[in-house]
């Protein structure tokens, strides 16, 4: 996975800034950033402030973790599994 260039507090700098009344292309151009990124960056970030989003950002990573922990107990579950059926 690629990683972002810019960290979240940017990103809500830059929102905040296109927030202000300049143009979202102005600013898009003054921080070197597409339109895409620029929208992307909204629909993730707007609305919010920095706590919300480090928030955010811990409930992305310790869902992860979860997935992974479930990923391996359901894998060890099905070699439990084959290891019974081979057994009976």
């Amino acid at each position: 996975m690629k990683k972002n260039r810019r960290s979240v507090e940017q990103i809500i700098r830059i929102l905040r800034e296109a927030d202000t009344g300049v143009g979202v292309e102005e600013v898009c151009r003054r921080h070197n950033v597409s339109a895409q990124s620029y929208y992307r960056g909204k629909a993730k970030y707007g609305g919010m402030d920095l706590k919300e989003a480090q928030r955010l950002k811990d409930l992305e990573k310790e869902n992860g973790e979860l997935k992974k922990m479930l990923a391996d107990q359901m894998l060890k579950a099905r070699a439990l599994e084959i290891a019974l059926e081979k057994n009976i």
